[in-house]
């Protein structure tokens, strides 16, 4: 066996040290003197000895600090390719950094949102318990006008209560005339007038019933809501309804225009008011009543009508917010006849009887104008010596005999 390493080796390359210890090769040359047998060591093949040196670098770079870590990883960076994201994603949306920043980004929001998911619940239970918080700051919002009572069903007959006092009582003004009343409740001008289905009576057509209702409302709002009327103008209206062959009604109505007096006095059908004194606040005028048709004679139908109508007033001079109220209650019967059967003119109305209340004027002032009286005013008239009545108690007919009286008295509410 020989005790020298071979002289070459095949497989190394110029300028490479062995890579055999130095301890190894004292032990081979002592053994080999002292007469052991120990093979010479083998010197490793070169790629023996590149992997044994990848592997020695890769051993270093595991050292904090070092050099080829360093390098590693800019290679590595340089190197690897990075990963395409998903068509929904955006570029770089699973770097770690970025991806924390968001994190926390979002949290921060979810923390924002649940303080005002907070503030809000609690807003929203207020408010739900007063209203009136929040709808207060809308601009033109009057909390007031909202609180207004819901408006009452139709009347189709006399009603057997008087009206409740109003919970909430209040001095009327210009804006809300009738608060403190219960006129709140009831519907506003001609449309409070509602006309009961029509059928057949008495010889005369559905259309014939039909024309009549119609007729009456008309009469009715001529009359009481007309705003030259109400201004003290001549109701030319409401006469031209009337049936002109009944000569000495319509005469006795256009002397009681054209001079008034205690037996000759238009208010008993026209609501009229001195427009030197006072004047209809705002548009609105409050109606409550009912109508009712029945047979008359052959080819004859009677319309009766029940209407009780408030006025709002302030005074005509001036811009005071005072606001007096006066109520006018008719109770109208017309009939409306066939001209095939009566000496009538086709489609006009005879007015068979009516008979007036009125609340809250001067006694004894027969002008022909209703004189209210404002509050804190002391009256001008004649005192009252009547007896005192609710002027929306509309429970007793004005045609019951017990009803009739000439008497003025004193009002307990307008």
């Amino acid at each position: 066996m020989s005790t020298v390493p071979p002289p070459e080796h095949p497989d190394e390359r110029p300028g490479e040290e062995s890579s055999i210890p130095d301890e190894q090769w004292e032990a081979f040359l002592r053994d080999a003197a002292e007469g052991g047998g120990a093979p010479a060591p083998k010197e490793p093949s070169a790629r023996a000895r590149m992997v044994t040196r990848r592997l020695r670098e890769e051993a270093e770079a595991q050292q904090p600090g070092s050099r080829t870590r360093r390098r590693w990883q800019v290679r590595l960076g340089r190197r690897k390719k990075a990963r395409a994201p998903e068509p929904w994603a955006p570029s770089g949306w699973r770097t770690g950094p970025a991806w924390q920043e968001i994190n926390g980004r979002v949290r921060r929001r979810r923390q924002v949102w649940s303080a005002l998911g907070v503030l809000l619940a609690v807003a929203v239970a207020v408010v739900a318990v007063r209203p009136s918080l929040l709808l207060d700051l809308l601009p033109g919002y009057d909390s007031t006008a909202a609180a207004s009572p819901s408006p009452l069903p139709a009347e189709t007959a006399l009603p057997t209560g008087a009206p409740a006092d109003v919970e909430q009582a209040g001095t009327p003004t210009r804006e809300h005339p009738f608060r403190g009343s219960p006129a709140e409740r009831w519907a506003d001008g001609a449309d409070a007038i509602e006309l009961p289905p029509a059928k057949a009576v008495g010889g005369m057509s559905k259309d014939d019933v039909a024309l009549a209702l119609r007729r009456t409302k008309e009469f009715l709002v001529a009359a009481n809501l007309d705003a030259a009327v109400l201004r003290g103008g001549q109701p030319t209206r409401a006469l031209s309804l009337l049936e002109p062959k009944q000569p000495a009604l319509l005469s006795q109505l256009e002397r009681s225009l054209r001079e008034p007096s205690r037996n000759d006095n238009p208010l008993g059908l026209f609501s009229r008011f001195d427009p030197d004194e006072a004047r209809v606040a705002g548009e609105v005028v409050k109606v409550r009543g009912h109508m009712t048709f029945e047979a008359g004679g052959t080819g004859e139908v009677r319309v009766h009508a029940d209407c009780t109508f408030v006025y709002p007033l302030v005074q005509a001079d001036g811009d005071s917010d005072r606001v007096a109220r006066t109520i006018v209650r008719r109770d109208v019967t017309m009939t409306l006849a066939d001209p095939a059967k009566w000496i009538v003119t086709k489609g006009k109305l005879t007015l068979e009887s009516y008979a007036s209340e009125f609340f809250n004027s001067e006694c004894d002032i027969d002008d022909g104008y209703f004189h209210p009286v404002f509050p804190g005013d002391a009256p001008i008239g004649a005192p009252a010596t009547g007896p005192s009545k609710d002027p929306y108690d509309r429970r007793q007919s004005l045609m019951d005999e017990e009803a009739q009286h000439e008497e003025c008295g004193t009002v307990t509410r307008t």
